[in-house]
């Protein structure tokens, strides 16, 4: 892939290109390679190499690790759109006699089906996956270590049972339905599940010497599904886009709104550090913006993958070391300094195409009790209710056809807003989930619940 450089400013180019060399150096990685994604593809790829001469550029493979597990949960998740399986099923239902059958498919996603974070010994980053031929091998014989559902435990064997869930209704091997039913379709031609040149060697630097060691390069088997994958800054940029907005040939733009979407109750220090897990991503706020992507790594590689959908900014950073350079925070403030030197220009606001009375007629100020809150109609159809203070609940809704509308998120997902009017058609209040909004505080001619006292507003003597 050629990349086109010129549409980032030369001061933005010089700043991440000093980031970049101060992760380098600071880290002290054989070899780091970088991308910035904005608008759907990259804009800027950065490099820097320990070796003199060519440097690795974008078609370069490295080891991606965990960033794998993004894949997977792509390919689980059109299983559910397909109507094979639903997230609520219980593992069992699907793949019976893993021993791990009581979890959902929704846990394994979201890592809270309470399995071990790795597979009985030996340590299988750095061995042959012929070690583990079988599930039971990579589970061990008691897999659980947490009850289901009930907290968030990384989990790399988890992975493996929903490449095995996969296979089992694809009947096909897990990298051979990635390849067909992703890659080709997204053109990732330089992702793939063995090593193909040009690629990176892993190394392992010294902790006190400037002194490298090569590390073992392992088929990883069984566990495949949670780590195998080799890619490149120039493919991952393009997976990076399609993370951002869908891909109809290969999962909806709902879809992986919903794989961005935190599924997973947080640990007291993930709340502390705002982090949350979806479903086959990371998700994290940061700098005062919200980022989605993953981590990754396997001995002699280190890679991360970060999304501002919001800013409609992406970084992906690779490097071929076990460890060193922090990448998570360096794919964060990649993007920050685009988002920051060159904020997102905004699409043209636009008025709706038609205007509907009855809707209309729902706008302006309500009252819950004493609390204001304005409801606007959107240009794309929509009904969005929020404080007038800019503190307190807030939601958009969809028309279901009928006069009421449906909460899509925070504390009124699903519940049902009812216009409600008197008989001779006026409008007299909204029912909101039980809760009356009214045109006036306390309004004596709505249906109050416990009522409004007869004598009214009053003053204090």
């Amino acid at each position: 892939m050629t990349t086109t450089q010129e549409e980032l400013l030369p001061g933005t180019r010089r700043a991440l290109a000093h980031r970049i060399a101060v992760a380098q150096a600071e880290g002290r990685a054989p070899s780091l390679v970088a991308a910035v994604v904005r608008g759907g593809r990259a804009v800027w790829h950065g490099a820097r190499t320990s070796v003199d001469g060519h440097g690795p550029d974008e078609n370069v493979q490295y080891r991606i690790g965990s960033i794998t597990k993004t894949f997977t949960a792509v390919l689980v998740l059109r299983l559910r759109d397909e109507g094979l399986i639903d997230l609520g099923d219980p593992l069992e239902k699907h793949l019976p006699g893993t021993g791990a059958g009581e979890a959902t498919i929704a846990d394994l996603l979201a890592h809270t089906a309470g399995l071990a974070a790795e597979t009985p010994a030996p340590w299988w980053e750095r061995t042959p996956g012929s070690l583990r031929p079988e599930l039971s091998d990579v589970l061990g014989e008691d897999p659980l270590l947490h009850p289901v559902g009930r907290r968030h435990h990384y989990s790399n064997p988890g992975y493996t049972l929903l490449g095995a869930l996969v296979e089992e209704l694809r009947g096909a091997r897990w990298e051979e339905v990635l390849r067909r039913e992703v890659l080709e379709p997204l053109g990732l031609d330089r992702t793939t599940a063995q090593p193909q040149a040009p690629h990176a060697g892993g190394w392992a630097v010294h902790p006190w010497a400037d002194a490298l060691l090569p590390e073992p390069l392992e088929d990883l088997g069984r566990m495949a599904p949670a780590g195998q994958l080799w890619s490149t800054t120039g493919d991952l940029a393009r997976f990076a886009a399609f993370l951002a907005t869908g891909d109809a040939r290969v999962l909806s733009a709902e879809s992986v709104r919903e794989m961005r979407t935190p599924a997973a109750p947080a640990e007291v220090a993930d709340v502390m550090d705002g982090a949350a897990y979806g479903l086959g991503l990371q998700i994290q706020h940061r700098d005062g913006r919200l980022l989605v992507g993953h981590s990754g790594s396997l001995p002699g590689f280190l890679a991360n993958l970060t999304l501002s959908v919001e800013d409609d900014v992406a970084a992906v950073v690779l490097a071929n070391c076990t460890s060193g350079p922090v990448l998570g925070a360096m794919g964060a403030d990649l993007v920050r300094i685009v988002a920051e030197a060159e904020p997102r220009i905004p699409e043209p606001w636009r008025p709706l195409r038609e205007v509907d009375p009855t809707v209309l007629e729902l706008a302006g100020q309500w009252y819950w009790g004493t609390h204001a809150f304005a409801l606007r109609v959107t240009s794309d159809g929509l009904l969005s209710l929020g404080p007038l203070s800019g503190v307190g609940r807030r939601a958009r809704f969809r028309a279901n056809g009928d006069g009421t509308w449906t909460g899509l998120e925070g504390y009124y997902a699903g519940e049902q807003l009812r216009p409600v009017r008197r008989p001779d058609g006026s409008l007299s209040h909204l029912d909101l989930g039980s809760f009356v909004f009214t045109r006036q505080p306390y309004d004596a001619e709505a249906a109050v619940p416990g009522g409004v006292d007869p004598r009214g507003w009053r003053g204090i003597g």
